[in-house]
This record gives C-alpha cells, structure tokens and sequence, in this order.
C-alpha cells in the first residue's frame, strides 16, 4: 500500500447479528480528491463511515489512513486529522456557546468548553471562521444562528485542526433551497483553496456533486456498485440499480439532476 494515500480500505467486512452489512469494499482516496458517497438509506454508507473514523471495526479488511493502520497506531490522535460534519451534530452544540467557543471546542474535539485557550488557539479559530465566510458570527449565540449560518460554523469547527480529510454526511439535510444554494457555494470556495483537506460529501442529492467532486462511490447493500471518475459514475443505469427504480440523470451547466 502506498503510505501517501489520505485513505486505503481493502476488503471491508462487517457484520453485525448476523447481518452483513458492507461486503468486499474497496476505496482508495489519493491527494487531493474530493469524492461524493451515494447510496439510499440502509445501503451502509454510515458504518463505512464510522470504520474510516474509527468508531466502528471491521469485521474483516484492512484501513489505513493518512499511512496509519488501524490497529497499530494512535487512533484519538489521528481522529484530530479527520474533520467531521453531520446534521446529527448540528445539534448537539452547547446552545448558548458562540459560534467562536463552538469552533474552539474542536481544539478538543468535546462538546463544550472546559479550559481556557491560548491567544494562538482563538486566533486559529477565528480563521477558521473566515475560512468558510463566517468571521462576522464569531460572536453571535449559537443557537439564534440560521441553519444554514450553523452548519458553516460547524465546517469551521472541523477545520480548526487543520484536518486531512474533511467528511460531510448530508450537511444540506433541512436546508431551505435558498440556504443549501449558499453553503454549497462555500464549499466550493474552501475545496479550491490551497491546503484545503480532501473531502468525501454523503448526500442523496446528485445535484448536491458540484464541480468540485471528481470522484463519486455509490453503495447498494453494502456492496460498491460504482466508484471512479464522477462523469463515469452519475449515469442512468448506475443510479437505476442504485435506487432500485428506473431513473434517468441529465447535466444542465455542470449540475447533475435525477429524474425518476
């Protein structure tokens, strides 16, 4: 395996009561790619997730990370340099914290403070913030913050310690059209900055695959139907099987639209 690879999955099992539920899954994600996953709900895209995260183990397989083989490193340090962004989190935040105090409590990765921060560590938090046009909420509560104003904070939060993969799982969940068009505009801008982390976006969106995903894996019962280059992927065939009903897929100025 090549130690340079941000994430090498070889042979994933995982099984669970008797169940299987992700079979002889591979994936590799190189520098610099930024994927989407697909998948409808139960195809086992969260527990893929959870074993890149390590907060799941595989049955049988290997995964290794940023070089690192799990099993055989440190994995609450390495977790610090793997960013993570869901709706689930989005409310879990303290409420009455800042949107600052939010993105300083990712230092720690807890939920909530419990120390005080250096002048070095508020200044890497308050560019966090700018990272993602946020700079000017740094003060503002929380929980007064739009949905949309929150999840961009919370992109913020995962990319306080300089993460080198950056998951988003379903980040545009509960977004009004309006504010989903916003955010995606944002992460748009942060994946063509230059140090910006490798990303791996979940959504059941394909509209949600901006140009700036190049790459796209789609999981049918827990096993991968497709994954490569996304103009290869996001076709009508791929994305019948996947949803299990005919379906047809066109592409209007770079955006990629389902019909059924």
């Amino acid at each position: 395996m090549d130690a340079m690879n941000v994430l090498e999955l070889r042979d994933i099992l995982f099984q669970r009561g008797g169940r299987t539920i992700l079979s002889k899954v591979d994936w590799t994600i190189e520098p610099g790619q930024h994927w989407a996953l697909l998948g409808v709900n139960g195809s086992g895209k969260t527990t893929l997730l959870k074993i890149v995260t390590g907060y799941e183990w595989p049955t049988d397989g290997t995964v290794r990370v940023l070089g690192e083989l799990y099993g055989e490193c440190n994995l609450p340090a390495l977790r610090k340099t793997i960013g993570w962004v869901s709706f689930a989190l989005l409310l879990q935040m303290p409420a009455r914290d800042t949107a600052l105090e939010v993105v300083l409590s990712g230092l720690d990765s807890s939920m909530g403070l419990y120390r005080e921060f250096t002048p070095d560590e508020v200044l890497r938090a308050q560019r966090a913030l700018a990272s993602v046009n946020a700079a000017t909420l740094a003060h503002d509560c929380y929980q007064h913050l739009s949905q949309g104003e929150q999840q961009r904070v919370l992109i913020a939060r995962a990319l306080v310690n300089e993460p080198m993969l950056l998951i988003l799982d379903e980040p545009c969940s509960g977004l009004d059209p309006a504010a989903r068009d916003a955010f995606l505009r944002d992460l748009r801008h942060l994946c063509h900055q230059e140090r910006a982390p490798n990303t791996i976006l979940v959504t059941h969106h394909i509209e949600e695959v901006g140009d700036w995903i190049d790459r796209v894996m789609v999981l049918r019962e827990g096993r991968t139907l497709a994954c490569g280059l996304k103009a290869d992927v996001l076709n009508s065939t791929v994305l019948s099987e996947a949803f299990g009903r005919p379906c047809r897929v066109s592409q209007e100025n770079g955006t990629f639209y389902l019909r059924m």
